[in-house]
């Protein structure tokens, strides 16, 4: 058979494992986030109720839902029985993310109790520190729940053009309350990343590419959309909501219910008269050859086998499962011409893969390859029973296992650092999904059928003959086989020559944006100065508290030069941030800027005590205030507007915030900066 035509038959193998399903892959249109970070593995495949191949395109006038899955440790804000959950994919690095967010922020603000946000992770490869600032930011969460994910979420946002190892470090300190250590060996050993990378082939497999993405109640919204494509789809599902707990379905179940019909991939886009085509996307190269080690792994087959099939793969996983017959009748096929070796990938949402993989070492490294193997088979024999008193009967029943010292290689983790450089090492080569496949260093990925195999390992046993033949020794043949391989995920160019995507452009850094002054808003320093501070906060934000002493330093050196305004910026998962804002606006609107600023003093020296109870007490403390007219206006929500109206014009400007802000004469500046960063600003401004 020619080159040529070898490659030809890998590619149809590999179309045609696509078309199994366990590589499904249907996503449509392109950028960098290549599909070495979210193709689709046995893992994600589609449903066995699910018909395999291309989906059915959208009938005219047809809600389109796609399963966006919410996983079980995933940061949220807002209830579980919200009747609209959007599910959202970002990256900390990427401009249009940061500018979205105060959009989200007006939903979940606008809908409280009906609306809830589930964050999940797609950073892309271009963004150099988006990996690193998601891995971090899921230490936070798995440390600090909920509360603390969503400030650090804030100040890496805020923070954007500082997201170095020592930022994040830094960040994770100004949260409070996480253990540094634990911290830092998360981000060293890259604990998070699978999880990661679960949430990528999530998106990849709904079309979602870019950043960022939005599925609200499974209806897709790309891209940092205004305030009113986001309002149009959240009413629309929140009277379809109604509808259907009036019907008889429990708000709780709500979400799920939609899902259960949902589907797993976005329909093919009709085409239409003088469309322009989408741009083509990437595609790993099925001719590639990977450095794939052996190690101290476990094998099967003789060491001179013509043939090493590396599988990455765990015993929880129903895919890894599910490929064993095919296994089988390679070995049946191919005989001693065959080797296979088996490297551990558990994944993070299987509770029982990890224990399973620690346990199977630990037959391996106490009797050797062939009772890990007699281990492995029995593990996926029951996957449905992986308990740690089933993993110490099993071991037991081998004979020949130390059971003591089999306890305590679970108990204290002795293998975890051995299958954690399993996983890096997938990681590395873009397998991260199971099972995986690498064939003389050939990928493979997904439970796919034994022609897809045959296909890849024919053309591998003509290669590794052609070496022979040259002269290598046999019990060389896989290291020169491999020894020019590549360490990193590789493409080949899309069909007829199509370029992929290319990445959003940044945002200009100088950017000056027009926010209007509200004629009445309260402020500090002359209406005419040359300068003008209007400052985004919100009173149950620690960061904004931290600004004071800067502001305070820009009047003393500054003086009549500078006016500072301040703005409402309520973030939505400060429950008590809105009532705090209404409250300053009506002291603000009974005793003016003297009355506020005092008040506002009050609200930050007590952040932890922002009840309505409390609001009132700061009132009184202030003097001078009509309390029933200032209970009334809380009941009422009468400066609700003018809250919300501070929000729009951040957005209205095309602005990205976190709070605080300050634009100093519409040039930003994010963040709890100290205050030579102000003076900066401030001296530029003056001399622009």
């Amino acid at each position: 058979m020619s080159k040529g035509s070898a490659i030809i038959s890998i590619l149809i193998a590999f179309v045609a494992g696509l078309a199994i399903g366990s590589m499904i892959d249907s996503s449509g249109g392109a950028d960098e986030s290549t599909l070495a970070d979210i193709a689709m593995d046995g893992e994600r495949a589609a449903e066995p109720s699910e018909a395999p191949g291309a989906a059915a395109p959208a009938a005219p006038g047809e809600t389109v839902r796609l399963r966006a899955t919410v996983p079980e440790n995933a940061p949220q804000r807002g209830p579980d029985d919200a009747l609209v959950t959007i599910v959202m994919w970002s990256d900390y690095q990427c401009p249009f993310c940061s500018r979205v967010e105060p959009t989200i922020s007006r939903i979940v603000n606008e809908h409280r109790n009906d609306v809830r946000v589930v964050w999940r992770d797609n950073p892309l490869p271009f963004h150099q520190q988006a990996g690193p600032a998601a891995e971090a930011a899921r230490e936070v969460y798995a440390q600090g729940g909920d509360e603390k994910f969503w400030q650090f979420h804030d100040l890496l946002f805020e923070n954007q053009r500082a997201l170095e190892r020592a930022d994040l470090e830094r960040y994770a300190g100004q949260v409070g309350g996480i253990d540094m250590t634990r911290f830092r060996a998360a981000l060293d050993n890259h604990t998070h990343q699978a999880a990661i990378q679960t949430d990528q082939r999530d998106a990849g497999q709904l079309g979602a590419r870019g950043t960022p993405a939005f599925f609200i109640n499974g209806v897709q919204l790309m891209g940092a959309q205004p305030y009113e494509r986001f309002n149009e789809v959240v009413t629309a599902e929140l009277a379809n909501a109604r509808r259907m707990v009036a019907g008889g379905t429990a708000r709780g179940q709500v979400y799920a219910t939609l899902m259960r019909t949902a589907r797993t991939s976005p329909p093919p886009e009709p085409s239409q008269p003088g469309q322009q085509p989408q741009q083509a996307q990437r595609q790993p190269d099925p001719a590639a050859i990977y450095r794939v080690p052996v190690g101290d792994s476990p094998t099967k087959g003789p060491d001179t086998a013509l043939v090493t099939i590396v599988e990455f793969s765990e015993f929880q996983c129903p895919f890894c499962s599910r490929v064993l017959p095919t296994v089988n009748q390679i070995r049946e096929r191919y005989g001693d011409d065959v080797r296979f070796v088996f490297k551990h990938n558990p994944l993070p949402f299987h509770q029982n893969a990890m224990p399973a993989a620690e346990a199977a070492m630990e037959v391996q490294a106490q009797a050797g390859d062939e009772a890990f193997w007699r281990y492995h088979d029995t593990m996926f024999e029951n996957q449905q029973q992986l308990t740690r008193q089933n993993l110490e009967q099993w071991a037991q029943a081998l004979g020949g296992i130390n059971m003591v010292r089999f306890r305590a290689a679970l108990d204290n983790h002795t293998h975890q650092e051995a299958i954690q450089q399993d996983q890096a090492l997938a990681r590395g080569l873009g397998a991260s999904g199971t099972p995986s496949f690498f064939i003389n260093g050939r990928n493979l990925r997904g439970a796919q059928p034994f022609p897809a195999f045959q296909a890849v390992i024919d053309q591998e046993l003509a290669r590794a003959r052609q070496l022979l033949e040259s002269g290598t020794p046999r019990a060389r043949l896989y290291d020169a086989l491999i020894a020019d391989g590549a360490t990193e995920p590789q493409f080949i160019n899309p069909p007829g020559g199509a370029q992929p995507a290319a990445a959003p452009a940044e945002p200009p850094a100088d950017q000056v944006y027009e926010i209007a002054v509200p004629r009445n808003a309260p402020s500090r320093g002359p209406a005419n100065a040359p300068v003008t501070l209007q400052l985004f906060s919100d009173f149950q934000c620690p960061f904004c508290g931290r600004i004071r002493p800067s502001l305070d330093q820009v009047e003393e050196r500054f003086g009549r030069q500078v006016r500072i305004v301040w703005r409402n910026y309520p973030l939505p998962f400060h429950q008590n941030a809105m009532p705090a804002a209404e409250a300053a606006m009506e002291v603000f609107a009974q005793g003016g800027n003297e009355k506020f600023w005092q008040y506002h003093d009050l609200l930050f020296e007590n952040q932890q005590a922002l009840s309505q109870a409390d609001l009132e007490r700061y009132a009184q403390q202030v003097g001078g205030i009509d309390m029933a007219r200032f209970r009334t206006a809380l009941e009422n929500h009468t400066h609700r507007a003018a809250v919300q109206a501070d929000m729009n014009a951040v957005q209205e400007a095309g602005a990205r915030i976190g709070t605080p802000s300050s634009f100093i004469n519409g040039r930003l500046l994010q963040g709890a900066q100290p205050f030579p960063a102000f003076e900066a600003a401030i001296n530029r401004a003056l001399e622009d």
